[in-house]
């Protein structure tokens, strides 16, 4: 007999506002029996129909809806809605790199699925979605004959749902890199080894926007990764120098620049705090200093110090630019929300000294859209600052 769970009074609100997810503690009881990943039903205290979504004890999310009326689990429901989310993205997108599947946003949760030419990555990170990879992965295949798909399975949040930590290729066969355009530039991304999916589409067009806070200066670029952010400033700048802890994220920086010819583009293997302080002692400055660090904070009580990680980070970031010069600070954690980030450069432009103004505050880009009714799907800030 499939499960029913039954909500406490009052905890349906939020999902009949177009929330996903329920927690285990929002729940009166649970009826029937069934194993685990299961659909289950989910009702009101009093009964009422709230939605269906696979369920898994092992989680703090006890459930994630996706079916909300008559719709049937499956096959057909998979390939209508991956097939609408990738001509949502079609319709704002010219080139062949980016997030076909965004989660809740596409009402599938707990499943991404990337795309990079003709190579798709997928991370499954419900232990539900995970059950079905390979009718999703079939799915896929029909609706785009790609020559490879690959499961990214390191995400850390899958051993909060009993899952293990292992990546394997789903159909075809898939390269170590696979090489994309973005934005007129060539980039080798490594969807085996990179971070998350291989890359960070979720940055593109902010990453474009950078050329014009970059055109004639120095720039440097800490948290670099792969170098996204370097090589779209080293298409207008003077000088980039890319800072990153990681050797590996160096190594493809170089790859990358040298696929574009760009000799202007140096690399520091440093934490990125060290590399900021070491500048300050050698009175060294820049035009524009771009931060785009990982997420400071993964769950609400981490909130507080990694408030004083950004206030700090963009403190000694502050002190490095030339009067007149530039800032991106980025913050990638929903836990962050823009206030409290806002808050955060805020509190350390006081602490510099200098005057510090807004010129842009943008998103993550549109193939990451954010459900208004879920606040975890709004995770990316970037602002763009001007230091007087």
């Amino acid at each position: 007999m499939p499960y029913t769970v039954y909500l406490k009074k009052g905890e349906e609100k939020r999902i009949l506002g177009g929330h996903s997810w329920v927690y285990a503690n929002e729940v009166l009881k649970i009826e029937g029996k069934d194993k685990n990943g299961a659909l289950a039903e989910v009702r009101a205290h009093d009964g009422r129909f709230i939605g269906k979504g696979y369920i898994n004890h092992l989680s703090k999310i006890l459930v994630r809806i996706f079916i909300r009326g008559k719709e049937e689990d499956g096959e057909a429901l998979y390939m209508k809605r991956i097939a609408a989310a990738d001509t949502a993205r079609k319709k704002l997108l010219s080139d062949r790199c980016y997030r076909m599947v965004f989660a809740e946003a596409d009402d599938l949760p707990a499943l991404i699925i990337d795309r990079y030419g003709d190579y798709l990555v997928m991370e499954c990170l419900s232990l539900g979605i995970d059950q079905r990879k390979k009718m999703i992965a079939e799915c896929l295949s029909e609706l785009f004959s790609p020559k490879g798909i690959y499961l990214r399975g390191d995400a850390a949040v899958r051993k909060k749902e009993g899952l293990p930590l292992q990546s394997e290729t789903l159909f075809g066969e898939v390269p170590d890199k696979i090489f994309i355009e973005e934005n007129g530039l060539r980039m080798a991304v490594d969807v085996k080894r990179g971070q998350k999916t291989g890359y960070f589409l979720d940055q593109k067009e902010n990453r474009l926007a950078c050329r014009r806070y970059a055109r004639g200066g120095t720039v440097l670029d800490c948290f670099c990764n792969s170098g996204g952010f370097s090589l779209n400033a080293a298409t207008v700048a003077k000088e980039v120098t890319a800072v990153d802890i990681s050797e590996f994220a160096l190594e493809n920086v170089r790859e990358n620049a040298a696929l574009n010819g760009f000799a202007n583009i140096h690399t520091y293997c440093a934490d990125a705090f060290d590399a900021l302080r070491k500048f300050r002692e050698e009175d060294r400055t820049f035009d524009f200093v771009i931060l785009d660090p990982p997420a400071f904070c993964k769950s609400a009580a981490e909130v507080k110090d990694a408030a004083r990680g950004y206030r700090d980070v963009n403190l000694n970031a502050m002190k490095l630019v030339k009067s007149g010069g530039y800032l991106l600070t980025c913050s990638c954690s929903h836990y962050m929300t823009l206030p409290l980030f806002e808050r955060a450069v805020a509190e350390a432009a006081r602490a510099s000294g200098r005057r510090v103004k807004f010129l842009e505050v943008r998103v993550q880009a549109p193939d990451h859209p954010a459900l208004l009714t879920a606040e975890e799907t709004n995770y990316l800030k970037a602002f763009y600052l001007q230091i007087d």
